[in-house]
């Protein structure tokens, strides 16, 4: 039946729904690449909270969830900006997130790294010991939970940070500690306006020189570096740069496609929220690359990139509710709502628009139930035929 979908100034276009998904099946882990789906979280809707309230998670369709992505050969990046660290999801819950999501890893054998950050920290600027002892208190936790840490950008740090030579001092100390090698996160200031001149610069260049001295300093402490910056030539300049065994996991949400694939020169491995929608469609995107057919993988992800382009466009940060929408469609959760009531941040244009793309690409494993509920939404919001 055709769907009546609102368009930016309101009118009504028609859309006839897909009626067959895409065979994805799931699979074993990738041979050419690594490849982390930043997960989202799952609200109770049941729970009667406010948007400043702690977050209500329901554990049992949060952690299926993640069942799901390691089915299909995906590591899962936990306790990330996508299970809204820090815009909905504070420590408390994180911590939980994390010990609960690594217990579920062992059980299931899927791979699994786990954001550490200073998000206990709240109220004024804090001075550098404060950022230092929080930072280690979540990477203890991350580390007995048997998880791989990534050191995630620290608002406290940007805030209290005097220059480049804070952040060396406070990531060196941190990665002396760490037991096993971390991946570090560059998240740029479209994702977290709170991390603006991190690494001690606004100018990237020469925040990118810092960033490099730290990894210069540990490279047996650093597995990779997650580049979140969406810009693809300077995470090429900074991958070509990076000392050798020192992975560059892209972040880079509208241009992963060529980024994953590389050159002659190098390639990137991948940690993406915008995999968390895609999953199945990335994962056997990946196994072509690992027979040595570019032109293959490509061909299966960048018509994926228009959504991903759709879901992160500014402002950036409310990428998370367009994510979640896709995982209610998809069956993947019961309802659409999210902790801190985040699923207000996006339009319903652009949710609609959001629906058209991925149905186009068959990412509904039941495209009858994803339209059901797409068709709920409309009239929820006063949509008629």
């Amino acid at each position: 039946m055709t769907l009546h979908l609102p368009g930016a100034r309101g009118a009504l276009r028609a859309y006839e729904p897909r009626t067959e998904p895409l065979a994805l099946a799931p699979g074993a882990p990738f041979a050419s690449r690594t490849v982390f789906a930043a997960a989202h979280v799952v609200a109770d809707p049941y729970a009667d909270t406010t948007p400043d309230s702690p977050a209500a998670v329901d554990w049992d369709a949060t952690l299926a969830f993640r069942r799901h992505l390691w089915s299909h050969g995906l590591g899962v990046a936990e306790a990330m900006d996508t299970a809204q660290r820090g815009i909905g999801l504070d420590w408390a819950g994180a911590a939980e997130l994390i010990r609960r999501s690594a217990a579920e890893a062992r059980a299931a054998g899927g791979r699994i790294a786990c954001g550490v950050g200073t998000d206990q920290l709240t109220g004024g600027p804090k001075a550098l010991p404060e950022v230092r002892a929080a930072y280690e208190e979540q990477l203890a936790l991350v580390e007995e939970s048997g998880a791989q840490a990534i050191l995630m950008a620290s608002r406290a740090l940007a805030a209290t940070a005097r220059g480049p030579e804070d952040y060396l001092a406070v990531y060196g100390h941190l990665l002396r500690q760490a037991a096993d090698p971390v991946i570090l996160h560059w998240l740029g200031p479209m994702f977290d306006p709170a991390l603006d001149g991190y690494w001690g610069s606004a100018d990237l260049d020469a925040a990118t020189d810092t960033f490099l001295q730290v990894i210069a300093a540990h490279p047996d402490k650093v597995d990779g570096i997650k580049v979140s910056l969406l810009d693809a030539r300077r995470e090429v300049e900074l991958r070509r740069r990076l000392p050798k065994g020192v992975r560059c996991y892209t972040g880079d949400d509208f241009h992963y496609p060529e980024l994953i694939a590389g050159d002659d020169l190098g390639f990137s491995h991948a940690l993406l929220g915008v995999f968390d929608p895609l999953g199945p469609l990335a994962a056997q995107a990946v196994r072509v690359l690992d027979t040595g057919d570019r032109d293959g993988f490509r061909a299966l992800l960048d018509p994926t990139v228009e959504l991903a382009r759709h879901l992160f466009r500014a402002p950036t940060r409310f990428y998370k509710t367009g994510v979640v929408f896709l995982a209610w469609l998809a069956g993947h959760q019961s309802h659409f709502t999210m902790v801190g009531g985040l699923q207000s941040a996006r339009s319903l244009p652009h949710l609609a628009h959001a629906y058209e793309l991925a149905d186009r690409l068959g990412l509904f494993p039941d495209p009858k139930r994803a339209e059901d509920r797409m068709r709920t939404l409309l009239s929820l919001y006063g949509v008629t035929p």
